[in-house]
């Protein structure tokens, strides 16, 4: 094999995955560059973890340089492809601009936020996508609940103590599970003037939590939040936000000082500019993840409509699972494109789901049988410990040490509210805090 130029855009689930299986198979007889604007792969399900304090936030993010052997890291924002030159144009960490040449590109850009024409939310609400978001609501609810305590009027302690999620799915269900555990702990720290408890509320326009999930799933997780004492409300969502709470589409006004965002995602609006064939945003690709009229161009991940063998006319939904197979099933047929190994179409055997609601409580279904409690919680903890590319052993120390040590609950002050728009599918400009927002 020349030494033929690869391009790996993103370091997700896809991405990470694409180049280390890259690495192992072309071993080094091919420039492999993995654009990136971190240095890092997070491991995106343990990112509740974090907002609750369980985990540091170093244990969910894995080193690209010291686990890709044999691959070089671009730091930049990739902003521009070129089909016709075969180039990549990206923003480096300090606005400087550089280019990526390229024989065989891999696009795993994977989603951003999805946001939905509710006024207010892009002003007044978070998303919860990666670390600064994470760390961001980790201080936020540590400062409300600090704030609470201290608050002489029991109008706006409540509203500190007030927690609304939007959104029932995968994301919105975990974190509300452990946000309520969270501010449950810091309750016993110290307590709200007026004898007032933290109050989670959890919406969705869906009639039942985990709609996408199976319906048993969906019975586990209800139960588990409700008896924690989560307001679970479906049906339901918002109609406005404001900086002093959000209406509600039945008319209730919640007085709040926070609202996470976690409707959903759509795919990275980068692939728009490729002027290829969409679907629902999504870079249309053959079974062998090929973007059609371009052999050299290979695509995966959220930003990939990937045709699915199990639902023919269907495509795989965006998820970790198929992100992370995907990724394998690229970078294989990347090799094969340049001589090594025979392509093979991409193809799935559904391994079940797990949602962590926090504690010793979980819902499963591992090869389908379906699981609740504590036997849950163990296979749930036991799969993202073998499913991390890293990190184990740190990761098992700090559940340990959660369960039978007090949380630090402290403010870093790492993350200003600003500094994470909920729109993250394009760029703004950072805005000056208002005093209500202390800076978060």
């Amino acid at each position: 094999m020349s030494r033929s130029r690869i391009v790996v855009v993103g370091a997700g689930f896809a991405g990470y995955r694409t180049a280390r299986t890259l690495s192992r198979l072309t071993r080094g007889r091919a420039d492999i560059t993995l654009l990136n604007p971190t240095d890092y792969f997070l491991y995106l399900p343990l990112l509740p973890h974090v907002a609750a304090g369980v985990l540091e936030p170093r244990r969910v993010t894995v080193s690209l340089t010291g686990t890709l052997p044999r691959v070089r890291l671009a730091l930049g924002e990739a902003d521009g492809i070129d089909l016709e030159r075969r180039e990549v144009t990206y923003t480096d960490p300090e606005g400087a601009r550089g280019r990526l040449a390229y024989d065989r590109l891999v696009l795993s850009v994977g989603s951003v936020n999805k946001l939905l024409p509710v006024p207010g939310v892009a002003e007044h609400a978070h998303g919860f996508r990666g670390m600064p978001e994470a760390l961001y609501l980790r201080d936020h609810i540590t400062r409300q609940m600090e704030l609470a305590a201290a608050a002489r009027d029991a109008g706006t302690c409540r509203a500190r103590c007030t927690f609304v999620v939007v959104g029932a799915g995968y994301t919105g269900v975990e974190l509300a599970a452990h946000g309520k555990l969270f501010t449950d702990a810091l309750t016993r720290a110290r307590p709200p003037r007026h004898g007032l408890r933290p109050r989670w509320l959890l919406l969705d326009i869906a009639e039942r939590v985990l709609p996408e999930l199976d319906p048993r799933l969906s019975v586990t997780a209800d139960r588990v939040l409700r008896r924690r004492g989560v307001d679970v409300r479906t049906k339901t969502s918002v109609k406005e936000a404001t900086a002093d709470g959000v209406l509600l589409d039945d008319g209730e006004f919640v007085d709040t000082r926070t609202l996470a965002w976690c409707v959903g995602v759509r795919p990275d609006p980068l692939v728009e500019g490729l002027h290829q064939p969409l679907e629902r945003g999504r870079l249309c690709v053959d079974p062998y993840l090929n973007v059609p009229g371009h052999p050299e161009v290979f695509a995966c991940g959220d930003a990939a409509a990937v045709p699915d063998p199990r639902r023919p006319g269907q495509y795989t939904p965006m998820t970790a699972q198929h992100a992370w197979r995907q990724g394998a099933t690229a970078g294989r047929n990347v090799a094969a494109s340049l001589g090594r190994g025979t392509r093979v179409p991409y193809s799935h055997r559904d391994l079940g789901f797990t949602v962590d609601l926090g504690g010793a409580q979980a819902a499963a279904n591992p090869l389908g049988v379906p699981l609740s409690g504590p036997l849950a919680g163990a296979v749930t903890r036991g799969y993202h410990l073998a499913a991390m590319p890293g990190n184990r052993v740190r990761v098992a120390a700090d559940w340990l040490l959660d369960a039978v040590l007090p949380r630090q609950a402290v403010q870093l002050g790492l993350v200003r509210s600003w500094t994470v728009p909920l729109d993250t599918g394009s760029p703004e400009v950072p805005k000056v805090p208002s005093p209500r927002s202390g800076g978060g």
